[in-house]
């Protein structure tokens, strides 16, 4: 087997004597490239980002921006990785390099302060720059400057800001890093990562990297990785890394043996059959938003609301499901949908209701070497729907309360209610007593006042540095008395 290597700023660097749990940022800071930088290392600064090469949506391949405090190094074994470093065209020798246009608009604009934040906002502006789907709605420049967009979330240059959610700046100057954003044009035939974007994304290949006693595996196929883990059930397996780097860099977890699974073709297939939508495992909750397009419109309200792109270019569905977390926000929405998980392992496959999914606190009826392979999504949806979720900030933060409606409402009557509730009970729940409450029932003030009072008794909400068991309870209620207000008129009576 070849060994373990990664492509940096085009050139190969072999990923050994790294551990099996070192991630990208270590490695590429120990290599001398030092614009990548640790602020938190759970994914929620951004000081890290880096720009990877990934299979494409519009084009054969997208430069994504993801955390590099999070994956572990040998996961990018066989892919192509630049940094913020490699972003600037290198000049002849003796003369400095020429700055990228998104580097060179952040400088003209003022949008480094102490620098420690840029490189990683370079990079997930370099990703936004590359996206290939971003539509100019005029000229960019000046019109930066004037404050009169028509979405102060898109610019002129059709860049959208929710691409700089998981960056941060501590000293507080995102007015110039937006202008900056909202002032970039488009890539010139010229410039070598448009022209990458036309050709294939990097191929897929198995890993076997040890170090230290520990392993690092990744297979080519989900036969043989379901064979692995029924060898090796102990194995811990990975998409994004996006949980697994939090318990590596914050709680020092270490695994005798990681499996990958994010590049396994089987669990990276979206299909739309005529009674229901199944979602590969491992594709990326961005990935999943593209592809949908708004036309799941609840999960089109979850994504942007799931931490932040950083986080969602690595996360997965069967990731967030498969930690089995209470507040995890995908749940609520998958259980309001009726969604079923398909798991499946070295004997076969079976199908279960995610309504029967969740056994206890992070546990589930998962079986040793089994994975999720995929999640149905029964058609056809529910036509009034909402996500509402309760946390400290908009974006990047972990709820305190979320709450997924799908309703349907037909001359005045509510006749079917599904509600998905998490951050209330030991694990993600459904209201049985809310939605009894409301089907058959007229949408009316007083059925939904006698809902919403079901809802506030629902679960064991617990008391936390996040919010109070009777907050967590009252905004339960608040919730639906809140999609009562927005949908009353638009629901025929």
């Amino acid at each position: 087997m070849v060994a373990a290597r990664i492509t940096v700023n085009g050139k190969e660097a072999p990923i050994s004597p790294a551990a099996p749990h070192t991630t990208a940022l270590d490695f590429l800071r120990e290599r001398g490239l030092t614009g990548t930088k640790e602020g938190c290392a759970e994914g929620e600064c951004g000081a890290c980002s880096i720009l990877v090469a990934r299979p494409g949506v519009n084009k054969p391949t997208d430069w994504v921006a993801v955390n590099a405090c999070l994956v572990p190094a040998a996961a990018l074994d066989g892919q192509e990785v630049i940094t913020s470093e490699g972003l600037a065209t290198a000049g002849e020798p003796g003369t400095p390099a020429t700055l990228h246009p998104v580097q060179e608009e952040m400088a003209v604009r003022g949008g480094s302060q102490c620098g420690y934040c840029t490189p990683g906002f370079i990079c997930s502006m370099a990703a936004e720059y590359y996206r290939p789907d971003r539509c100019a709605h005029g000229e960019p420049g000046d019109s930066a400057d004037s404050g009169d967009d028509a979405d102060a979330e898109h610019g002129p240059n059709g860049f959208d800001l929710h691409a700089l959610s998981g960056n941060l700046c501590r000293c507080t100057g995102y007015r110039p890093i937006r202008d900056a954003a909202f002032a970039v044009g488009t890539p010139t035939d010229e410039d070598p990562l448009a022209q990458r974007r036309e050709q294939s994304p990097p191929a897929p290949v198995a890993t076997e990297y040890t170090q230290d006693d520990s392993t690092f595996l990744r297979k080519n196929t989900l036969a043989e990785t379901l064979q692995l883990l029924r060898e090796r059930p102990d194995a811990v397996v990975v998409a994004g890394s996006t949980d697994w780097g939090v318990e590596v860099n914050i709680r020092s977890r270490r695994a005798d043996c990681v499996v990958g699974i994010d590049r396994l073709p089987e669990l990276r297939k979206l299909r739309v059959a005529s009674d229901h939508i199944e979602i590969g495992a491992a594709l990326t909750l961005t990935e999943i938003e593209r592809r949908l397009d708004g036309d799941v419109p609840l999960l089109a309200e979850l994504f942007p609301q799931f931490a932040s792109r950083l986080i969602r270019n690595g996360a997965t569905l069967g990731g967030n499901l498969g930690t089995g977390s209470p507040i995890g926000d995908s749940p609520p929405v998958l259980l309001a949908l009726e969604a079923s998980v398909v798991l499946a392992g070295a004997d076969g496959e079976r199908e279960v209701p995610l309504a029967d999914y969740f056994t206890g606190y992070r546990q589930s009826v998962r079986r040793p070497g089994e994975l999720i392979r995929s999640v149905r999504i029964p058609l056809p949806l529910s036509p009034v729907v909402a996500f509402h979720k309760i946390a400290k900030r908009r974006f990047d933060d972990i709820s305190s309360v979320a709450v997924a409606f799908a309703l349907d409402i037909e001359d005045g009557i509510v006749r079917k209610a599904r509600i998905g509730l998490g951050g209330v009970a030991a694990t993600p729940i459904r209201s049985l007593a809310a939605e009894a409450a409301l089907e058959g029932k007229r949408w009316s003030t007083e059925t939904v006042e006698a809902a919403a009072r079901e809802l506030r008794g629902e679960g064991t909400p617990m008391s936390d540095h996040r919010a109070s068991s009777l907050y967590r309870s009252a905004m339960l209620g608040q919730s639906l008395l809140k999609l009562y207000a927005q949908t009353t008129e638009a629901v025929s009576s």
